[in-house]
C-alpha cells in the first residue's frame, strides 16, 4: 500500500486521515492502483467515508493493530483492512470497524489484554504475543508441529479447528479467532555472518546465542535444538545483531522486512521451528452481541479475508520480501543482500527429531497435559500433528482448498 502513498508527504496524509478518518483513508488507498497524489487521496478517502456512513451503524468496533502501518501491512498480509471492507460490505453498512495501528491503541503485548477488557473489540497480533493473556494460543507452538505452510493452511480450514483451537480459545479466553497467515520460525543471523559461508547445517547454528520472543513453548524447541535462547528487549534487539551481542534473532522472514530489521540481517536460515503468527481475532463479549445473522456475516468476512492472505501472502514472500534461494531480483532480501539458508531435508528431519514431541515427549509433557486439560481432554498435539499431515509435504500453500471452517464443526 506504501506504493499509492509513496507520492503524498506525511503532512498532506495526516491532513486526510484527520479529516477523513484513518480506516477511510487507508480502505481507499488500498482500492487504487500505483501512485496517488494528495487531492485524488482526498477525493476517495471523502467518498470511501460518505460510503461507510451512508446508513447508521448498528455496531461499532475498533481494531487495535499493534505495530500495523501502511508499509507494514503491504508485506506481511494480515488482512485487517480487507476484513474491515468486508464485514462492512456484507452487513450493508449494520457494522462499522474503526482500524487504529501503529501501537496507538494497544502494542503486540498487549492488544489480547485490551480486547479482553472490553477496551478494543478486535485485535491483530502474533500468537505469540498474545499467549501472555491467553494462554491456550501455545497449542500453535509445538516444534515441527506444522511440516509446511500448507499444512498449517489445511489444518485451519479444517472442521476439527473448532474443537482442537477456536472452541477452547472462546471458552477459556474470550477470544474468537478470525484469520491468520502463516510462516514458520527460523534463525535470522546477523551481520558477523555476512562474510561467512551459507548456513547449511545444524551443528552451525548449535551453541549460537539468539533471541527469543515471549513464547514458552519455542525456548523449549530452541533449547532441545541448542540454540541457546535469550530473551532480548525488542529495541535492543537490531543493535546486537549489528554489533555482533546475539548471533541470531528468532523470527520469521517477512516481519525481517515488515519491521526494518533487513540491515542488521546477513542470513535467513529457514529452520522452520514454529508456528508464525500474526493472526487477528474478536472479543467473544463483542461478538455475542451481533446475533446470529451478523454472526454469521462476520465469520464469512473472516473466511473471505483468510482466502486472501493464503494466496497475497505466498505471493508477497516471494515477490516482495526474497524468501527464495536465491532472493529474486528486485525483491527486499536482493537488495539488501540477505542471503536465504534452505537446510537439506536431512538436517531438517535431524532437527525434528531432537525437538518434536513425537521424538522427545519429555520436555513436553507438563505443555500437553495442560493444554489437553483447557481442550476438554483431547490430545490436541497428537490431533493437530495428524491433520497437518494428511497432505503431502510438499504440496504448495497456494493450492490448499479453502473450507468454510465452521459449517462442518
Amino acid at each position: 500500500m506504501m506504493k499509492q502513498l509513496a507520492g503524498i508527504n506525511r503532512r498532506d496524509l495526516m491532513g486526510i486521515m484527520g479529516r477523513f478518518g484513518a480506516t477511510s483513508t487507508l480502505l481507499a488507498a488500498s482500492g487504487m492502483a500505483g501512485v496517488v497524489g494528495a487531492p485524488a487521496l482526498a477525493r476517495a478517502a471523502e467518498q470511501t467515508q460518505a460510503k461507510r456512513n451512508a446508513t447508521p451503524a448498528k455496531f461499532q468496533f475498533r481494531y487495535g493493530g499493534a505495530g500495523y502501518n501502511p508499509e507494514a501491512l503491504r508485506i506481511v498480509h494480515v488482512g485487517c483492512l480487507d476484513f474491515i471492507r468486508e464485514v462492512e460490505a456484507l452487513s450493508n453498512g449494520a457494522i462499522r470497524v474503526e482500524f487504529i495501528g501503529n501501537n496507538q491503541i494497544c502494542n503486540e503485548l498487549d492488544c489480547v489484554k485490551k480486547t479482553q477488557q472490553g477496551i478494543i473489540d478486535i485485535f491483530t497480533s502474533a500468537t505469540q504475543n498474545a499467549a501472555g493473556g491467553a494462554p491456550y494460543y501455545n497449542v500453535l507452538d509445538f516444534a515441527y508441529l506444522f511440516p509446511s505452510r500448507a499444512a498449517f493452511y489445511h489444518f485451519f480450514y479444517h472442521p476439527k479447528s473448532e474443537a482442537l483451537l477456536r472452541e477452547p480459545l472462546r471458552k477459556r479466553h474470550g477470544i474468537q479467532f478470525l484469520f491468520t497467515m502463516f510462516e514458520a520460525r527460523g534463525l535470522m543471523m546477523g551481520l558477523k555472518y555476512k562474510d561467512r559461508p551459507t548456513i547449511s547445517s545444524l551443528a552451525e547454528l548449535q551453541g549460537t546465542k539468539n533471541r527469543v520472543t515471549g513464547t514458552q513453548l519455542g525456548r523449549i524447541t530452541m533449547e532441545l535444538l541448542g540454540l541457546n535462547p535469550v530473551p532480548v528487549a525488542w529495541e535492543e534487539t537490531l543493535d546486537g545483531l549489528k554489533q555482533g551481542l546475539i548471533d541470531g534473532a528468532e523470527t520469521w522472514s517477512s516481519a525481517v522486512v515488515a519491521f526494518n530489521m533487513t540491515p542488521v540481517v546477513s542470513q535467513a536460515v529457514e529452520l522452520g521451528m514454529f508456528a508464525g503468527l500474526e493472526h487477528a481475532a474478536m472479543s467473544t463479549k463483542s461478538f455475542d452481541k451481533l446475533g446470529s445473522e451478523l454472526q454469521g456475516v462476520v465469520l464469512e468476512a473472516a473466511y473471505i479475508t483468510q482466502v486472501r492472505i493464503q494466496a497475497a501472502h505466498e505471493a508477497a514472500l516471494t515477490n516482495v520480501v526474497g524468501a527464495t534461494n536465491p532472493p529474486t531480483e528486485g525483491t527486499v532480501f536482493h537488495k539488501m543482500g540477505v542471503r536465504v539458508a534452505m537446510l537439506p531435508d536431512a538436517e531438517m528431519e535431524k532437527a525434528e527429531r531432537l525437538a518434536s514431541p513425537e521424538f522427545v515427549p519429555g520436555p513436553w509433557e507438563q505443555w500437553r497435559e495442560r493444554l489437553n486439560g483447557w481442550s476438554g481432554g483431547q490430545d490436541v498435539f497428537k490431533e493437530i500433528h495428524a491433520i497437518a499431515r494428511e497432505i503431502p509435504r510438499k504440496t504448495p500453500a497456494q493450492d490448499v482448498a479453502p473450507r468454510r471452517w465452521w459449517q462442518n464443526a
